[in-house]
């Protein structure tokens, strides 16, 4: 393993560390790990003076072990192992042909100063910070162009701290865009997985103009009160794979985006190609699966299966308004399992937030090709609330083999009299169904068909991980 000294310099030749290594391997256990490239080239955080007692702070050391190692990266690759302990840190960048591992005994706690995450630009596809105000927090983890970035571990934890955060956004004592925990940019190739997200300040994995993205086995739990703790949100990102995960959140599981509004529309990078399989979502308030409402850019051909939801607000919810512009089309769900849902699918055509008034009313979004099919669910609400646009209706619904069971009156959510008495609200859609259960309304006329799910498969749920491995006696 190559080491390095306090300061940063190595501290013996290459080929003689390496060759250490190599000897020291053939007695230590090996810890093995899955990723999109295994790294000739390690180092431990201690040796650029981390301290894992939980109130040192290692923000230089980690932006130290980033630049020492971003110079022999290219050479075969480099990893940083954060070894057992509690560390403190800020904001810290990523680079390319590297791993970043967290051990399973590890925990990085965010630090809580503003100072310690520097103020960035919007994005341009945004315009402005999401939480208000032209600037934004710089994210936990960070990376731009980027070429191979694996941030893993062995289920090691990655903790927020965010209630200081939250409840400064409540009290509007926050001038700027709470930062996210990690968040990569124009970016190839970037894997995120075997990790414990908890306590996000605001959006836990947001991945933004990236391509080739794999995130999966993931737990991430904030307070399902807590203000805008989205799960993972791939913005404007072409061949994503999202699997095996499972959060709690405060806002959607899942969220879909693009861009908001004009400067979405400006931008136009979509996103395309998504799939997710095998994900868990408890979200009282918000949905499993958003698409929008910031999908400027446009979001298509999006496939998810096998997925499960506990006491969430919404299985599926298309959100997006005029001025949104774009189109969210060819979207396919199939095997969903919900238990205690306000709705199983909820489409609004009236989201209405904006970054400002600059926003053309009559950039109309496009919303066709919706396919929902094979699915169940227990102890719902409403079955489905679809509103599209006056004079400009959704159209291409498809809802296949769908069977929900309505919950007793005044014992989940609560509505109005008029509302609990309908299981389906429809304005403005066209579509049909098939074998629904309780009957749709009347835009959706029954029809012998199974709704589309493609048979082919998506270029990155093809690609297969390698299996990499660390010497243990090197981290403890």
């Amino acid at each position: 393993m190559l080491r390095f000294d306090r300061t940063g310099d190595e501290v013996c030749p290459l080929s003689i560390k390496l060759h250490k290594q190599l000897d020291f391997n053939r007695h230590a256990e090996q810890i093995q790990y899955s990723a999109i490239n295994c790294r000739k080239h390690s180092a431990i955080l201690t040796d650029f003076g981390g301290k894992g007692d939980g109130k040192t702070s290692n923000t230089a050391a980690f932006k130290a072990a980033v630049d020492n190692l971003a110079k022999v990266a290219s050479d075969g690759g480099a990893q940083l192992i954060v070894p057992p302990g509690k560390w403190l840190t800020g904001s810290f960048n990523l680079t390319s042909h590297f791993t970043l591992y967290i051990h399973k005994d590890a925990v990085l706690l965010a630090s809580q100063e503003e100072s310690d995450y520097p103020l960035i630009d919007p994005l341009p596809s945004y315009g402005k910070g999401r939480d208000g105000g032209g600037r934004r927090f710089a994210s936990l983890i960070a990376g731009t162009n980027l070429t191979d970035v694996v941030v893993t571990g062995g289920n090691g934890t990655i903790d927020g701290q965010g209630e200081i955060w939250w409840k400064k956004f409540k009290s509007h004592k926050i001038k700027y865009t709470r930062p996210y925990l990690i968040e990569i940019l124009y970016s190839n190739q970037v894997q995120i997985s075997h990790l414990t997200l908890i306590n996000s300040p605001s959006w836990n994995v947001h991945p933004t103009y990236c391509r080739d993205v794999i995130i999966e086995n993931l737990t991430i739990i904030a307070p399902v009160d807590s203000p805008n703790t989205d799960g993972i949100n791939p913005d404007s990102c072409t061949n994503t794979r999202i699997r095996d995960s499972y959060v709690v959140s405060g806002d959607d599981c899942i969220a879909v985006k693009s861009g908001w509004d004009e400067y979405g529309i400006k931008f136009g990078v979509p996103t395309a190609h998504l799939s997710i399989k095998r994900f868990t979502c408890i979200s009282p308030d918000s949905a499993v699966i958003a698409l929008g409402s910031e999908m400027s850019g446009g979001i298509q051909d999006v496939r998810a299966e096998e997925i499960y939801a506990i006491n969430s607000q919404s299985g599926v919810r298309i959100k997006t308004a005029p001025g949104r512009g774009a189109y969210v089309k060819d979207i396919y769900v199939k095997n969903m399992n919900m238990n205690s849902m306000k709705y199983v699918f909820w489409m609004t055509g009236a989201y209405g937030s904006h970054p400002d008034n600059k926003y053309d009313p009559k950039a109309l979004p496009e919303i066709k090709n919706i396919n929902y099919r094979d699915m169940v669910g227990k102890n719902v609400s409403i079955v489905g609330n679809l509103a599209g646009i006056q004079g400009h209706p959704f159209t291409g619904i498809c809802i296949s083999n769908v069977t929900v069971e309505l919950a007793e009156k005044k014992k989940h959510f609560e509505f109005s009299e008029k509302t609990k008495k309908l299981p389906w609200n429809c304005t403005d859609i066209g579509g049909v169904s098939s074998r629904v259960s309780p009957k749709p309304c009347d835009l959706l006329p029954e029809k012998q068909v199974d709704c589309a799910f493609p048979a082919d498969k998506l270029a990155i749920d093809q690609v297969e991980l390698k299996t990499c491995s660390i010497g243990i006696g090197n981290i403890v």
